[in-house]
């Protein structure tokens, strides 16, 4: 659908006076802007007309200022991570860079918040925060920005515990469409002050402006922190495991499943040795007593549901391993075949639907003709199923969409949702009417409203 879209009319002159403005940090190499125009997954490529590398809020508000006046799309790009064709310019346009806005702004440690700028990595977050004995927990895998994070409203595998970016943003600074420059939110708990602005632009993927700066909550690093396999003979096994540890409400850290399919993938590739069978990976956090409580719990229930004994992996070294492997499981899948591209789908339900929903997915990719495997946080509903596709190939491309159509159409229908964390962008637009109805209008008028001209990141989230 987006694809259709005409591309925007971008003058030389106008270009040549960009460049005249921002030197050696506009750009309209053919290199750099093809990689800008993609994320890591099988979407089509879409370049832009020039990129602009941005280190302030100003000069992305200035640089935002003097596209509005053209007419001209914007596209934001954080660490380039996305999978469902967010920064695509698709008609076009400028992308706005903003790796090098990488500064740490403050850390309230007395508060357990901070503030940075969009471009910081969460690793490069972390590591500034190690000294002071606080952590930021949201981990989707990639070593995405932060600003990226918050605009796809990301999680990953620690979200069981500690939630999502919805959760864990206390305020933002944006730049509007007009290149206005706005600030929501603060930094106290809770407000009942006016519009809650802060999650209306969190998750709006830069369709309502471009985020700039974050302010995060941050937690102790826990004094104890524990990590496990354990196998089972089937996923059924696995999930009904996961689910008992939901209801029971035992504070877990992180729950991944990973189907047999994966753990031979992650092996070959992370050059690991773990047994090729159903599997849930457990981290807990807390104090030594908590965390001995919180294993000894799920041990139990892993026993009870056919689990079999448990791997450990207690020392900084093993965990970060593990985890790591886990990181990869996209590229360990993708890594299968030569030449191919991953095509990563999401979705999340709720939890008393996952077992129904993973074991129907698990059916559709029995024929499945391209290497495909099953991972999730399953602790909060969400799973994942990444293809090894030749992007070349129609034919492949037709058998996945007709399998992802089926798997995100059943989780819509059980009341889950068709992306849990990687976002809609180009790739799931065709889902949203059918998941959101009559509100998607309301959607349209908000867009409408704050974006009249329809310059931030055109194409992406909602229907044309």
């Amino acid at each position: 659908m987006s694809r259709s879209l005409p591309r925007s009319r971008v003058s030389t002159e106008w270009l040549a006076a960009l460049s005249s403005r921002f030197g050696d940090r506009f750009s309209t190499s053919q290199t750099l802007r093809e990689q800008h125009g993609r994320g890591e997954s099988h979407h089509a490529p879409a370049i832009p007309d020039a990129v602009v590398f941005a280190e302030t809020t100003e000069e992305v508000a200035e640089i935002v200022r003097l596209c509005a006046a053209e007419g001209v799309p914007v596209i934001a790009f954080g660490a380039g991570t996305s999978l469902e064709g967010h920064l695509a310019a698709v008609r076009g346009g400028v992308s706005i860079d903003l790796s090098r806005m990488s500064k740490v702004v403050r850390v309230g440690a007395d508060d357990l918040d901070c503030t940075v700028q969009a471009g910081v990595t969460r690793e490069e977050l972390n590591t500034h925060l190690r000294d002071t004995g606080l952590f930021f927990p949201i981990d989707p895998g990639a070593n995405a920005s932060i600003g990226g994070m918050a605009s796809t409203r990301a999680s990953g595998t620690n979200a069981v515990r500690y939630g999502t970016m919805r959760e864990n943003v206390l305020g933002l600074t944006v730049v509007l469409p007009s290149g206005q420059i706005i600030r929501t939110g603060g930094r106290a708990r809770k407000s009942s002050a006016g519009y809650d602005l802060t999650r209306l632009f969190v998750g709006s993927e830069g369709t309502l402006g471009i985020i700039t700066e974050v302010t995060l909550r941050l937690y102790g690093i826990p004094d104890t922190i524990s990590a496990a396999l354990c196998s089972f003979e089937n996923v059924e096994q696995a999930v009904a495991a996961a689910i008992a540890v939901v209801q029971l409400g035992i504070p877990v850290a992180r729950m991944e499943l990973m189907d047999r399919g994966l753990i031979s993938a992650v092996n070959a590739y992370s050059n690991l040795s773990l047994k090729i069978e159903d599997t849930l990976a457990f981290e807990f956090h807390g104090s030594p007593a908590s965390v001995q409580e919180q294993v000894e719990m799920v041990a139990a229930i892993v026993e009870e549901k056919g689990g079999k004994d448990f791997e450990w992996a207690n020392t900084p070294e093993e965990r970060n391993r593990l985890w790591k492997a886990r990181h990869n499981a996209f590229y360990a899948v993708v890594s299968q075949r030569p030449n191919a591209k991953g095509w990563s789908s999401d979705v999340c339900v709720p939890v008393s639907q996952l077992s129904d929903c993973i074991l129907r997915t698990r059916e559709l990719l029995r024929g499945c003709s391209v290497p495909a495997a099953i991972l999730g946080h399953v602790g909060d509903g969400n799973y994942h199923v990444v293809f090894a596709v030749d992007p070349a190939n129609q034919a492949e491309l037709d058998e996945v969409a007709a399998i992802n159509k089926k798997m995100v159409g059943y989780a819509i229908s059980v009341g889950g949702t068709s992306t849990g964390e990687h976002g809609v962008g180009t790739g799931k637009i065709g889902y949203l009417r059918q998941e959101h109805g009559d509100a998607v209008d309301l959607m349209i008028l908000i867009k409408n409203a704050i974006d009249p001209a329809g310059i931030m990141n055109p194409g992406k989230t909602l229907p044309s």
